[in-house]
């Protein structure tokens, strides 16, 4: 499963951990991701989508935020609909 979120893109990112004696080994921060049904607010079609935590969160202040991103999965998912 990758570690992508649908509507922000945020993904996984690199950086160091850091020992008492300042040492840098590399290491990855994974995105909190989770997989949820969300409701589009301006169709009301069900998705079900990968998301992170903080687009959730984000999405119950400010739907209209992602807008745009809610349409293409949309359509993605109309077009996986027709095919079968």
């Amino acid at each position: 499963m990758s570690k992508v979120c649908q509507l922000s893109g945020k993904k996984k990112s690199t950086g160091h951990n850091v020992s008492h004696s300042n040492r840098h080994t590399k290491r990855t921060f994974s995105a909190n991701v989770t997989k949820r049904a969300v409701i589009d607010p301006v169709t009301g079609t069900k998705l079900r989508i990968k998301v992170s935590t903080r687009a959730l969160r984000t999405m119950a202040k400010n739907p209209s935020k992602y807008r745009a991103a809610f349409a293409s999965l949309v359509k993605k998912q109309q077009k996986k609909a027709a095919k079968a």
